[in-house]
């Protein structure tokens, strides 16, 4: 059975899905210049890396709690559960097959070509390497690198849709048991004690690997959010609960930012810093990101749940935007290595020329009837004669 109660489009949740892939974007953009690990590189400018700290431990935390309160809403438009899977597998898997085998190519070239020597042109490596299915110079291939987040999402709505079918009877009880836990304190202090537990006991100085078969690291992060936000489309209280004390987790998160950016800037990468520098620093993402999601869910529930001529089209264009944007701009960023121009002037043409690219895809997408599934987008409905 699925979830029989409607859940009504929140625009809020909307929007900040769309500001949530915003930020995202532009943090991969701001990948080319600091020193963490990334398929190109234009220069290592440190200063870059505090502000990418800003959005780094919840930006896809949150994400995946917005996609938690989708599905749900998206579950209880279907009939069986069946259709339901049936539906994302279509709306996420095209996508993601797609992805892998022609925007996520040129990403894995690039990496070859500018870090491991790799000499051969695009075209052949595309044919003969690329799906080779063994590693190349360390580099897995074929890769999904920036598409993980489809195929874990995916696995995610399966995983839920086997609950609901095993479980679906004890739904009520389930959401009840839910608003109870989580509708007052609990919501704000339980998901930050299993964040600390994540940082600082259960898996200290371990990174996600994104390889789904190996990434515990990231399931018990990310598994949690989907099934949150899941249960939280289905609560008032918690809504309630977030949109009254958004303000108080606002001056929270900012403050465990502050803390964490001075630890960054005292001993960048924390590598050589004391132990207990490593230990704050873990705790103060752990706070940020769940006092950041708090003030982010309760600021789109208390001012943005509006509508507005472009959300329809935003809410569209955001996930072709995410299927596209990290090739874009890996091969921005290889063809200005070549150009020596400032580093300001770099970063302009490449947030312009992703942008422009971003939109050019959709567009050039959404147009084509073929094209439309690949990108993620419903087939044009044929009119009746």
């Amino acid at each position: 059975m699925v979830p029989a109660s409607p859940i009504p489009r929140h625009l809020g949740l909307d929007w900040l899905r769309v500001g949530a892939f915003a930020i995202l974007i532009f943090y991969h953009i701001g990948m080319v210049f600091v020193p963490w690990g990334f398929h190109v590189r234009l220069d290592t400018v440190p200063l870059v890396t505090l502000p990418m700290l800003a959005s780094n431990p919840w930006r896809l935390l949150l994400l995946f709690v917005v996609s938690g309160y989708a599905t749900r809403a998206l579950a209880t438009r279907h009939t069986s559960l069946l259709g339901f899977v049936k539906g994302r597998s279509i709306r996420l898997l095209i996508p993601l097959v797609f992805g892998i085998a022609v925007l996520v190519p040129p990403q894995s070239w690039v990496e070859l070509v500018t870090q491991h020597g790799y000499d051969a042109p695009f075209l052949r490596f595309w044919l003969h390497d690329y799906f080779g299915f063994r590693l190349l110079a360390g580099v897995s291939l074929p890769a999904w690198n920036h598409l993980w987040f489809v195929g874990y999402l995916w696995v995610y709505t399966v995983a839920i849709a086997l609950l609901l079918a095993i479980g679906g009877r004890w739904g009520a009880r389930v959401q009840a048991l839910y608003d109870r836990v989580f509708g007052g304190i609990g919501g704000l202090v339980l998901p930050l004690g299993w964040l600390l537990a994540v940082n600082m006991w259960l898996f200290v100085g371990q990174s996600e690997t994104h390889g789904l078969i190996d990434d515990a690291l990231a399931h018990a992060l990310y598994l949690p959010a989907v099934l949150f936000g899941f249960a939280m489309a289905g609560s008032h209280r918690v809504l309630a609960t977030f949109r009254r004390w958004w303000w108080p987790a606002a001056i929270v998160a900012l403050a465990a930012y502050l803390l964490a950016a001075d630890l960054e800037w005292r001993w960048p990468g924390l590598a050589r810093g004391p132990h207990w520098a490593g230990l704050t620093f873990s705790a103060t993402r752990a706070v940020q990101a769940w006092a950041a999601i708090i003030a982010l869910i309760g600021v789109a529930e208390r001012f943005w749940n509006h509508d507005h001529p472009w959300r329809r089209t935003l809410t569209e264009a955001v996930f072709p935007f995410y299927l596209i944007h990290q090739t874009i701009i890996v091969v921005v960023a290889y063809w200005l290595r070549g150009t020596a121009l400032p580093l300001a002037l770099d970063a302009v043409v490449l947030a312009t020329v992703t942008i422009a690219g971003c939109w050019a895809f959709y567009l050039a997408g959404r147009a084509i009837p073929w094209a439309r599934p690949l990108i993620g987008l419903r087939p044009t409905l044929r009119k009746t004669p």
